[in-house]
């Protein structure tokens, strides 16, 4: 696995962990639509969470939730779609970016609300 896959794969991991210790409780993780991916789907307080989850090594180029673009957010949209209207969900939605920094502090920021669907 290329380590920029290995590096990815601890994050959600960590993220993953940070969530449910925050109450969430986690419905998937790399979650599948087609070529789209959401990194974890979960549930708090009857909302539907669809997390993106960026990780670095260093913040020397910005912030990891600074590289979530609109592109991206435009798919986890339609993944988010899919996933309601396969399950059935009709549940309020909300978008979240988990920014994970893997030094030697290991920081993790939770972004709730990050970013709203366009009508």
């Amino acid at each position: 696995m290329a380590e920029h896959n290995i590096t990815g794969k601890k994050g959600e991991e960590m993220a993953a962990i940070f969530l449910k210790e925050n109450g969430y409780t986690i419905l998937e993780t790399n979650w599948r639509f087609m070529n789209l991916e959401a990194d974890i789907i979960a549930i708090t307080d009857k909302i539907l969470v669809i997390v993106e989850v960026k990780t670095r090594k260093s913040n020397y180029f910005g912030e990891p939730e600074s590289f979530v673009n609109r592109q991206k957010q435009k798919n986890l949209i339609k993944a988010a779609n899919a996933y309601i209207e396969r399950n059935q969900f009709d549940l309020e939605v909300r978008f979240d970016i988990v920014s994970v920094v893997l030094n030697d502090s290991n920081a993790i920021k939770h972004i709730e609300d990050a970013f709203y669907p366009l009508l």
